[in-house]
């Protein structure tokens, strides 16, 4: 039972909420001044807090502020029956999570007490989950808590500390380079550069340039010699990510490159001997790939000493409200806006959608909601716009 606090220093409108609150099967304490309900509210024992702006010893706004400056993380709800746009906005701007002027509207008051405490519940289920939360010794995060994710998160504890060759496979937008950051983070080669190849990206008469360096003059446009990425990688990490587009000429060299360990730069003579961990990721089936001669199985061989899967987002829909949460939190801050929520049914219509572009798509998604919607996300707000054609 959900339990709330009411400060206001009119003993009629504290019955009168008492009342209502109680019939709706809500816990009711009060207060009479700001001086007694800020002291309750120190107990932390509150799901919400009812306060009114205007009152005798101690305003409204004042216990506001002194309860934010606590760390006080219940959601404060201010009431006032001399409401203005410049008393609700003052009163947001404190820390308020609404503002309700007096006369209250039943179902308004209702409504806003519902979404203040589903609130609450979230905010203390994204801090139970982020404790959970892969970091190892650096600061990449992978989000979630299924099965699927749990597992990839003992693969990497495992398999960080050792310098086998890990492939990484998993469908566009799962979050193969997470994967790649954490193994590199909670190696002994943290400290050296981690350097990422997207072999995708590059043409392929470009990639072992990119790979393995040139020399001056090695053709027209190389007009002084350059170390590429195995010599760049020093002492770290090299991620090749999606190795399955490689043209088959540059996977033979990175072949030679993983057997012994030296490489030659494009147009020179000179083996150079290099120390690099190499992971790599693809979407692709490389079993396939390689049956159709797209890929060589030696290769594949020595990259996949360690194989691990990432899961899609549909396969593992239970993380989809931590994930939403968490890119909800960090959009709102990078756009410099107010942190807006997700009610509980927008959450369970966030697990509804066939997330084929995977957390990719989930993020993109989120920055949309904050952009067109209101404070509070609805189921309404998600079938709006998380459908691609919306």
């Amino acid at each position: 039972m959900a339990s709330i606090l009411i400060i206001d220093d009119e003993r009629p409108i504290r019955n009168t909420l008492k009342e209502i609150l109680e019939y709706e099967k809500f816990k009711v304490d009060e207060a009479e001044d700001g001086p007694s309900g800020l002291e309750k509210i120190k107990s932390g024992k509150y799901d919400l807090i009812m306060c009114d702006i205007k009152m005798p010893i101690m305003d409204g706004l004042e216990v506001l502020e002194k309860a934010v400056d606590l760390g006080i993380d219940t959601p404060i709800v201010m009431i006032s029956g001399h409401g203005t746009i410049e008393t609700a906005v003052e009163a947001l701007k404190k820390g308020a999570y609404d503002f309700i002027a007096k006369p209250l509207d039943l179902n308004r008051l209702l409504v806003t007490v519902r979404n203040a405490i589903d609130r609450k519940e979230l905010v203390q289920e994204t801090k139970k989950l982020r404790r959970k939360v892969s970091g190892g010794k650096g600061q990449t995060q992978i989000i979630g808590d299924s099965e699927g994710v749990k597992h990839v998160k003992e693969m990497i504890a495992k398999v960080a500390p050792s310098d086998a060759r890990v492939l990484i496979t998993g469908g566009n937008g799962t979050g193969k380079e997470l994967v790649a950051r954490s193994l590199h983070e909670q190696s002994e080669r943290s400290k050296a550069p981690f350097v990422e190849v997207n072999c995708a990206a590059i043409p392929s008469e470009l990639i072992e340039s990119e790979l393995f360096g040139h020399e001056k003059g090695a053709f027209t446009s190389a007009i002084k010699q350059r170390k590429g990425c195995f010599e760049q990688a020093e002492g770290g990490t090299l991620f090749l990510d999606e190795i399955g587009d490689m043209s088959l000429s540059a996977q033979a060299k990175v072949l030679r490159a993983l057997q012994e360990s030296r490489i030659t730069r494009v147009g020179g003579e000179k083996e150079i001997s290099v120390n690099v961990r190499v992971l790599a990721a693809t979407n692709k089936d490389l079993v396939k790939e390689i049956a159709e001669n797209n890929f060589r199985e030696d290769l594949y061989h020595r990259l996949g000493v360690i194989l691990i899967h990432v899961p899609s987002l549909n396969e593992r829909k239970d993380d989809v409200p931590i994930l939403a949460n968490y890119f909800l939190e960090q959009l709102c801050q990078d756009h410099g806006t107010a942190i807006k929520e997700f009610d509980k049914a927008a959450l369970e219509e966030l697990k509804k959608v066939d997330w084929t572009g995977n957390i990719r798509e989930l993020r993109n998604i989120v920055e949309r909601l904050i952009i067109l919607c209101d404070k509070v996300i609805t189921a309404a707000d998600i079938k709006m716009y998380a459908n691609p054609k919306g």
